[in-house]
């Protein structure tokens, strides 16, 4: 069954930043789909991955990211 996780994205300051990102989550095995919004610096992935493997995703783009109240 997929999940929709929240994440609180820092660092991100133009679309370049959200295409890198994006590219970061959708890499994650399990995700199954990544929306990156840069005004909110959030993102909503669905799938089956776990956060800590997108938070750790996120960090290796170069960004800081952790889980948010959904």
């Amino acid at each position: 069954m997929s999940t929709t996780t929240a994440l609180q994205i820092d660092g991100m300051k133009c679309q370049g930043c959200v295409s890198a990102v994006t590219d970061a989550l959708k890499a994650v095995p399990g995700v199954q789909e990544a929306e990156v919004n840069l005004d909110e610096k959030s993102a909503r992935v669905e799938g089956e991955a776990s956060p800590e493997s997108l938070i750790q995703a996120v960090q290796q783009a170069g960004f800081s990211a952790s889980t948010e109240a959904a």
